[in-house]
């Protein structure tokens, strides 16, 4: 019974994904093995890089602009910020390979009738629940929120909807698979955040 309402959503989780899933053209499974490719959690040192280098990019420009205190605080922010994404990483990676095998869920191609589903890419049978790649994108998207302006929070959220939509477009997960990664995720950001401030704070003397 919580399983029908909570993950079968009535029905609504697979007519959602079927209704993703019988999208296809070359472009648009191009695009969203793109998303897969992107969301893949074993890009985590080539974003965690690129986002370091951003922030450096930054907090010297603040500091050629304004005064040195600007820049400091500029940098403080984006530090604490990859450090929300570094432990993030550590506790949500933690949590799903916990909670993908204890769980064991079927993906749709084993849990739907033959030929109802379309794979674009490499098949998958088990470990459906949640979605690794939409948890790892919403974990970038959430662990930077803060100090992202509104362009690049429109960016984060079309990545996140982009990785998450990929998914079910290459018929790798359900959608309730997509929104417990999201979930999980923001949960961690919201637990991991408010450590790091008081470890900072701590390390600070205040």
């Amino acid at each position: 019974m919580l399983k029908a309402v909570l993950y079968d959503w009535g029905g609504t989780n697979a007519a959602l994904f079927h209704w993703v899933n019988r999208l296809h053209s070359p472009f648009w499974d191009r695009l969203m093995l793109w998303g897969t490719a992107l969301g893949d959690h074993r890009n985590f040192p080539v974003y965690a890089a690129l986002l370091t280098l951003a922030g450096l990019v930054l907090a010297a420009r603040a500091g050629r602009r304004a005064a040195e205190d600007i820049s400091r605080a500029l940098a403080l922010s984006w530090l604490g910020a990859l450090a929300v994404l570094g432990l993030g990483y550590v506790v949500d990676g933690g949590l799903i390979l916990w909670l993908k095998p204890w769980l064991d869920y079927p993906r749709p191609l084993l849990a739907l009738p033959p030929g109802s589903v379309t794979v674009v890419g490499r098949p998958e049978y088990h470990y459906s629940l949640p979605s690794g790649h939409s948890a790892f994108a919403m974990l970038l998207a959430a662990s930077m929120w803060p100090v992202l302006n509104r362009c690049w929070r429109t960016a984060a959220a079309i990545f996140v909807l982009w990785v998450g939509v990929s998914r079910v477009s290459v018929g790798a997960h359900f959608p309730a698979d997509v929104a417990a990664g999201w979930l999980l995720s923001l949960g961690v950001v919201a637990l991991v955040r408010p450590a790091v401030a008081w470890l900072a704070a701590r390390a600070g003397g205040k």
